[in-house]
């Protein structure tokens, strides 16, 4: 026992001297480029979402930590302007077409990121790269516009200014600003009665560039060309995530102190079970594992199915299954099986279009019948494992 108090007592005092320590030491500055609206860290966003309703005023602000997809087909979305601020975007096949689809009914995007992705790159044929320059570290901006100008090239250092488009189809795109190298930086596509406007340097928007004039006066610029309407869709979906329920633990691994706190109490606690351990060791007993039941069960329950033949029974607990799937793996409303639903299908899964109006046309007989025949259950079967090897699903 003596031993035990003096190593409880150094661990205390050893984890006592570490708090006061880390409590009296300067707080380093974090530049993490997050572009959080949340963060108020230099590459924050913290400061421009703050103000944004003095650059679109009477606009309503919403913040969305959902996908584009899920944003723009929601009847809330209708008729507003959506802005992205983000290190990089890459949105999917599906996100893609929907924004394109959204600003063809008249809307503006903007989004500001270091890279676009595959589907931008190759759908307007563009791509991004820095200026590695050391002899230029910081790159002035400027708009191509006169009215614009300011009397001197908009200046920001920590290489806020230094990405630019190397590649970019000028018969597609509408140059609106560039550096002082003369590459394009800012540049605006049309698509039906809509905008969408691109812009390289996200840090051009953040906190630490907002604080200087030239910075502020940039970004309310820039942002001008932005249809200033009813409500204003900020993304934070590209920069904090979808808003899910995450692991406490990432409080502790995300904050330096909280993470050198929470390594010296599992060591210490590894220490403390190393030492009793040689101690204090005793026999374990040997334990049978438990035996595998789950095919027994399996096979009592399918004989039970087979021995009463209620086919109905099993073709609505297919559907529900069925359906369940689509909610909950795909992120689907099931409460309307319609074409419109079918093609959504498709789009998700990479189904056949065909085969997914077969599908749900089924699905909404079953759901309707009294009855259901032996050959009717086996081609609903069949239809359903048809789906999952389409979709790749492997049950995990």
């Amino acid at each position: 026992m003596k031993d035990l108090k003096i190593y409880l007592i150094s661990a205390t005092t050893l984890f006592i001297i570490y708090v006061v320590a880390n409590v009296n030491r300067p707080k380093p500055v974090n530049w993490a480029e997050t572009f959080s609206n949340k963060d108020k860290i230099p590459f924050g966003t913290y400061i421009i979402y703050d103000r944004v309703k003095d650059l679109f005023p009477g606009a309503v602000i919403t913040s969305q930590r959902q996908p584009i997809y899920n944003v723009l087909t929601d009847n809330a979305a209708n008729q507003a302007s959506y802005i992205i601020i983000c290190y990089a975007i890459n949105p999917s096949k599906t996100d893609y077409g929907q924004l394109v689809k959204y600003i063809k009914q008249g809307n503006d995007i903007f989004i500001a990121a270091n890279s676009f992705g595959s589907l931008f790159e190759k759908n307007l044929g563009i791509d991004t790269k820095t200026n590695l320059n050391i002899q230029q570290e910081n790159t002035p901006v400027k708009f191509l516009n006169p009215a614009l100008q300011s009397p001197t090239e908009y200046l920001v250092d920590k290489g806020a200014g230094n990405y630019y488009f190397n590649k970019l189809d000028t018969t597609k795109a509408i140059v609106l600003g560039n550096n002082a190298n003369k590459m394009a930086n800012f540049i605006k596509y049309r698509f039906g009665k809509g905008n969408l406007y691109l812009m390289t340097n996200p840090k051009m928007l953040s906190n630490y560039s907002l604080l200087t004039p030239q910075g502020a006066l940039y970004a309310a610029t820039v942002l001008s060309y932005v249809k200033n309407t009813k409500q204003i869709i900020w993304d934070e979906y590209y920069t904090q995530g979808s808003g899910e329920a995450e692991s406490p633990m990432r409080v502790f691994l995300n904050n330096p102190q909280l993470q050198w706190a929470y390594y010296i109490a599992i060591f210490s606690l590894l220490g403390f079970v190393l030492f009793e351990i040689k101690r204090r060791q005793r026999i374990i007993p040997v334990i049978e594992p438990l035996t595998n039941s789950t095919l027994d069960f399996v096979t009592v329950v399918g004989q039970v199915y087979y021995e009463k033949h209620d086919n109905i029974n099993i073709a609505h607990k297919k559907v529900l299954y069925l359906l369940g799937h689509f909610r909950e793996y795909y992120h689907l409303k099931t409460t309307k099986l319609d074409n419109e639903f079918a093609d959504v299908l498709a789009q998700k899964t990479g189904i056949d279009s065909k085969f997914a109006v077969e599908l749900i046309n089924t699905i909404n007989f079953i759901t309707v019948q009294t009855q259901v025949t032996d050959s009717q259950l086996i081609q609903f079967n069949k239809l359903i494992e048809n789906f999952y090897n389409q979709s790749g699903y492997n049950g995990k």
